[in-house]
């Protein structure tokens, strides 16, 4: 089973690029949270979400085409290789999340982003951010533009939740990684 030791270590073969490594981090504490939510391993979780990104900073345009093979290599269970996979559904291949871990990654993924981006404009970041708050941004289209909220949407809907519950989650579980995210209190 991946741990986040092997999935820190497997990351930064490929990967230099700080705000990459962010997002991996912001992916992961979202992930621990869903896995609470739904009653499975939060470890083994966020270790997928900090890993999910494996090949993106060597092959943006043909992200995910080059995960799989060298993660088989590394010892990872098909399973877990999948869910970074369906990561990708709709935007770049056809794995259709199916799974709890695939669909709550699918989800998060994206929406991770708007959170990150709601909280660096807050003096107190995400340390008391609330769902109200967050989610008029996320109805503002403008605001973190660049994240697909239909893809949100259709990922919530598959895990048969709200946008709204689904974020809940994501900052509630990244509260405590405050200032590792770059999201705690600005002096």
């Amino acid at each position: 089973m991946l741990t986040l030791d092997k999935a820190k270590e497997l990351l930064n073969t490929t990967t230099t690029e700080e705000h990459l490594f962010l997002h991996a981090k912001n992916v992961m504490a979202a992930m621990e949270g869903m896995a609470k939510h739904f009653g499975e391993d939060g470890d083994h979780w966020k270790a997928i979400g900090y890993l999910h990104d494996y090949d993106y900073e060597q092959h943006p345009t043909e992200h995910l085409q080059h995960t799989a093979e060298p993660l088989r290599k590394a010892g990872l269970e098909e399973g877990e290789i999948r869910a970074i996979l369906a990561h990708g559904y709709l935007i770049i291949n056809d794995v259709e999340p199916v799974t709890n871990m695939e669909k709550s990654l699918f989800a998060v993924d994206e929406l991770t982003g708007i959170i990150q981006a709601a909280a660096r404009m807050r003096p107190t970041g995400i340390v008391d951010m609330e769902i109200g708050s967050f989610m008029k941004k996320f109805k503002d289209k403008k605001f973190a533009a660049k994240c697909d909220r239909e893809l949100i949407k259709k990922a919530c809907d598959m895990l048969g939740m709200e946008v709204k519950e689904v974020a809940s989650i994501c900052i509630e579980a990244m509260k405590p990684y405050a200032d590792e995210l770059n999201l705690g209190i600005k002096e």
